[in-house]
């Protein structure tokens, strides 16, 4: 590690109208800036929250720098901007909702250090009540597609549950992007995050990408984070969260599968959720809705309103507020946005 000031570890945080997590998100950034005997800075990417998020950014101890954006923008492209603005050898990208615990970036970065051939490494999430949750999975395709058809895809494809005793640094497929530790040159060399992916399966993209150009993905363990997933228990979301997770597995699939394998993936997966919307009508607290609405997107990805529409929305309605002419066929994410730095 450099001694002599340069700064090695850049945090990367993007942040969407979540003001109060945001903020118990630094605090912990700040704890474990403490820890760490070299330089450190941090970023933080505000996605025109309209909270003042920003604001409470800038005044944080822990914040170097705010990139406010004045409209919505896809999660890739917005990662993908903090890994080209960091000055660290390392960059370690959280959501607003990650809440890094003691220890956590020194974990990943010895994981990381350690091997040199590994580009990045993800930290164990727990719930907010500190119980594991799953968090590294094999690549999705025709095996993963027929074990979770089969019901076996907590054996066979989830590769972490926070629960055996090896707490060493493991190869793995892929790792939840929240507290994702990404070695900055090999982020580079691939091109960084695609923006196609507006939210959902970019960062199966980017690692496997990373994986095909002879990197590794390291699950670790003993670096612990609480993931308060804030957009899994926001209700009022939860149709276009499925609309854009299952368009961002269709992307994926044909972006790295030929068209029928593809295909196949997507019959799979809808029949993998029937059961479940059929067990779900008669279990009482159970939302049959939902798996039937993943059932019929995994068939048909490219119907319906996601996330992305919702952004497209929220910047059009922002724009005739301030009295701006509508920008027609503008998707957030690909096209370039105005930000204000402090």
């Amino acid at each position: 590690m450099a001694s002599d000031g340069t700064v090695e570890l850049t945090f990367c945080v993007v942040n969407t109208a979540q003001r109060e997590l945001l903020l118990r998100g630094l605090d912990a950034i700040a704890r474990e800036r403490a820890r760490l005997p070299f330089a450190t800075e941090t970023l933080v990417l505000d996605n025109c929250s309209g909270d003042g998020s920003a604001e409470a950014a800038r005044g944080h101890p822990a914040v170097d720098e705010v990139l406010a954006l004045e409209e919505r923008r896809g999660k890739a492209r917005n990662d993908s901007e903090l890994l080209e603005r960091a000055r660290g050898r390392y960059a370690l990208l959280l959501n607003e909702d990650s809440e890094i615990l003691d220890g956590a970036a020194s974990a990943l970065l010895d994981a990381l250090e350690a091997d040199p051939r590994a580009a990045v490494a993800g930290a164990q999430l727990l719930d907010p009540d500190g119980a594991p949750i799953a968090c590294a999975w094999r690549f999705p395709g025709p095996g993963t597609a027929i074990a979770q058809a089969l019901f076996l895809h907590r054996w066979l494809v989830t590769q972490s549950d926070g629960r055996g005793a090896d707490e060493n640094p493991r190869e793995v497929g892929w790792v939840q992007s929240c507290t994702m530790l990404v070695r900055r040159e090999a982020a580079e060399a691939v091109g960084y995050l695609d923006p196609d992916f507006f939210v959902y399966s970019e960062e199966v993209d980017f690692q496997k990408r990373l994986h095909d150009a002879g990197w590794g993905i390291l699950h670790v363990p003993a670096a612990r984070a609480i993931h308060h997933e804030q957009l899994a228990t926001d209700r009022t979301t939860g149709a276009r969260r499925v609309v854009q997770f299952q368009r961002g597995r269709a992307t994926y699939m044909r972006k790295h599968h030929s068209a029928p394998v593809a295909a196949l993936c997507r019959v799979l997966w809808a029949w993998s959720y029937v059961p479940r919307a059929v067990a779900a009508m008669a279990l009482p607290g159970q939302d049959a809705h939902r798996y039937w609405l993943h059932a019929r997107q995994a068939l048909c990805p490219s119907h319906g309103d996601g996330m992305r529409e919702a952004a497209e929305a929220y910047n059009l309605k922002l724009a005739a507020s301030r009295g701006e002419p509508a920008r027609s066929g503008q998707v957030p994410g690909r096209s370039s946005s105005r930000a204000t730095a402090s």
